[in-house]
């Protein structure tokens, strides 16, 4: 048997899950055809990690709260 010792002005703690978003930004130039193009390159050097964002890119860091478990 589970006996409640909490008294009634205490609150049960709580699991939340929280997601933490940081933002990164670098502008970099390509040369390319048209638009498309040039987003494909950007994302094949930066996947190819050609291209390296670091700390002194950062922008911005977001909480977002989604509830309890």
């Amino acid at each position: 048997m589970k006996v409640n010792t909490m008294k009634k002005d205490e609150k049960a703690a709580q699991k939340f899950q929280i997601e933490i978003v940081e933002t990164m930004s670098a502008l970099v130039e390509v040369v390319a055809e048209n638009s498309e193009t040039a987003l494909l390159k950007a994302r094949e050097i930066y996947r190819n990690e050609d291209i390296i964002l670091y700390p002194d890119d950062f922008i911005d860091t977001k909480f977002n709260i989604f509830g309890r478990e």
